[in-house]
């Protein structure tokens, strides 16, 4: 999705790189790079924000939802945004 974005030219690489490295020297990030998905999640929900792509309520609202869809969905099958209790 961050390549897309972006490719799209919703920003330049340059932004991307600086914003992770911003988020992956937060304090309290592990030392060894084991939260490095979280990190790069982080990042790119900052950048889009920062941008006026989407709101933080609305990014915390999606990864909520895609969370109760995994929860929801058995075990084998594709998690699908559908199949979240509450959509």
């Amino acid at each position: 999705m961050t390549v897309h974005l972006h490719e799209r030219g919703i920003f330049t690489w340059g932004e991307w790189a600086e914003t992770l490295s911003r988020e992956l020297h937060q304090p309290g990030r592990a030392e060894d790079g084991g939260d490095y998905f979280d990190c790069w999640v982080a990042a790119l929900s900052a950048i889009l924000v920062k941008l006026g792509v989407a709101d933080a309520d609305m990014i915390l609202d999606l990864q909520k939802s895609w969370q109760r869809a995994a929860e929801a969905t058995p075990h084998g099958k594709p998690i699908e945004l559908a199949n979240d209790p509450l959509h």
